[in-house]
């Protein structure tokens, strides 16, 4: 396998968004994906861009991605987020996972970030196995919260 770890490009999205809804319908929540294609080029690379991404690229396919962003915590500062980490069925276990999250380790080091931080279901036990074989810290006692664009509408 030819792999390539590199910065996303907004010719990437496409291919993306269609890891995002396989990550969606693993997660158990594909209704839940509901950005569209100019939302999400514009989100990372509009005059006013707040992620970035690294994808992996496998023969010129993107077969994982590992998107972020910079998260300000009153506690401790800027930290690097992570919001989505996947690497596409087939060519899960073959190391790709491993390359991207380091990659995403090294941002967060040489971008001078005061730690990183993401979140991880707690029923997804091969991702909580990935994520102890590098020592993380998970968390027990946090609830998400959110309000949806028609809650912030309505109000």
């Amino acid at each position: 396998m030819n792999l390539n770890i590199r910065h996303a490009e907004a010719a990437d999205c496409p291919r993306m968004l269609e890891l995002i809804t396989e990550l969606a319908v693993y997660e158990r929540a594909p209704e839940e994906v509901t950005v569209n294609l100019d939302h999400f080029i514009e989100a990372g690379f509009g005059a006013n861009a707040v992620w970035k991404a690294f994808v992996a690229v496998a023969d010129h396919t993107i077969i994982g991605f590992a998107l972020y962003y910079t998260r300000y915590s009153t506690w401790k500062g800027c930290r690097l987020y992570l919001e989505d980490f996947i690497v596409t069925e087939d060519f899960r276990g073959k190391g790709v996972g491993k390359l991207l999250f380091e990659k995403v380790i090294e941002e967060a080091k040489t971008g001078n970030y005061n730690g990183m931080v993401w979140q991880v279901l707690d029923w997804n036990e091969p991702a909580i196995n990935f994520y102890n074989k590098y020592k993380a810290h998970l968390e027990s006692g946090w609830l998400n919260a959110a309000l949806s664009t028609e809650q912030v509408k309505a109000f």
